[in-house]
């Protein structure tokens, strides 16, 4: 799944983060992670705590990271995929499970969350950060009135000028949610009206677009667009005429974890990372310079009222039971491919 740049206070460090203790003398944290997606002062802090060197390498798609593992890259300690991609590398025998007793700060884990999740008892990973798709649209262009809905997408105002994000589970997902079936259906002829009524919504849109959609709503190329949170917050906070929501329908959601591989010589400091993390006031940090939500129910008081109130980041209750987590399809991944090929060459 392509993922989007996440905002950072940070983001014009360096991919690689060398901050902290003399090469000499430092122990080294490899973890490999999206685009500007941790607090680098946090990053700095733990440095300084451990007397480390945390050196920060980064992957664009789950899909991409698996790959590169899979054809035997090494030398990694610590990662952040989705909760989906980590039930494939377990099943692959690439991580080393959780060693509770070394992470104190998982009892502050949102349970709420965990009732969600797809390792509830943090066997091979411990979540990080999470979000639900949703949708923005222009107020000045789109109807009077209008909700974040997929229905949207067959508005003749908005033909040509919106995008869906070029991404099989998002888009099939979607679909599939209008549809009132599973967000992770293998069902084949379910598959089949999920790729019918993409089809239709393909004819009304301009592209799928994973990368230029928020600059895209921002200059008024676009009018609605499909995207992730983070990016589409920014955005809003640049244009007021920009509003967005998590569709009516449902949505998808994903959380990204922490997993340590099972190859890593720096087992210790890999657990040390993940509770620094999971300490709830580094979370919070972590949270309001990221723009993102981590599940830690302790650190959400320590949240200014804005971010805590935003619900596209903390949807309420009622909504967030229509989203449903983006599962592993295991077997279900050809047909899933061969139907979204079938959208695309259409």
């Amino acid at each position: 799944m392509n993922r989007r740049n996440f905002l950072s206070t940070a983001a014009a460090a360096s991919a690689a983060s060398l901050i902290g203790c003399s090469k000499t003398e430092a122990s080294e944290l490899r973890l490999y992670t999206w685009a500007d997606y941790i607090d680098l002062t946090l990053v700095a802090a733990f440095e300084k705590k451990m007397g480390c060197k945390v050196l920060i390498d980064t992957f664009d798609s789950n899909e991409a990271m698996f790959a590169k593992l899979s054809a035997g890259a090494t030398g990694y300690d610590l990662l952040t995929p989705s909760s989906y991609m980590i039930k494939a590398m377990v099943r692959k025998d690439l991580l080393q499970p959780i060693q509770a007793a070394k992470v104190p700060n998982l009892s502050h884990v949102d349970p709420l969350y965990l009732a969600r999740a797809l390792d509830p008892k943090m066997e091979f990973s411990v979540p990080y950060m999470m979000a639900c798709t949703c949708l923005a649209w222009l107020k000045s262009k789109a109807p009077v009135g209008t909700v974040a809905t997929y229905e949207l997408y067959l508005n003749e105002a908005l033909k040509g000028r919106s995008t869906l994000l070029d991404d099989m589970r998002e888009v099939l997902g979607a679909a599939l949610l209008t549809l009132g079936f599973s967000l992770n259906s293998a069902d084949p002829a379910q598959l089949a009206q999920a790729r019918d009524l993409v089809r239709r919504w393909k004819a009304n849109i301009a592209k799928f677009d994973s990368e230029q959609y928020k600059g895209g709503i921002v200059s008024g190329e676009f009018h609605l667009v499909q995207g992730y949170p983070s990016d589409l917050l920014q955005v809003a906070d640049e244009n007021a005429d920009i509003a967005l929501g998590i569709p009516k329908e449902g949505s998808a959601f994903t959380c990204d974890d922490f997993c340590i591989m099972k190859t890593s010589a720096q087992s210790d400091l890999a657990h040390a990372f993940i509770d620094f993390f999971t300490d709830p006031h580094n979370a919070a940090q972590n949270m309001q310079n990221i723009a993102c939500h981590a599940p830690n129910k302790t650190a959400y008081p320590l949240l200014t009222e804005d971010f805590r109130g935003n619900e596209a980041l903390f949807p309420a209750d009622e909504v967030f039971a229509k989203c449903e987590a983006t599962d592993d399809l295991g077997d279900a991944l050809s047909l899933w491919s061969k139907t979204w090929d079938e959208v695309k060459a259409s």
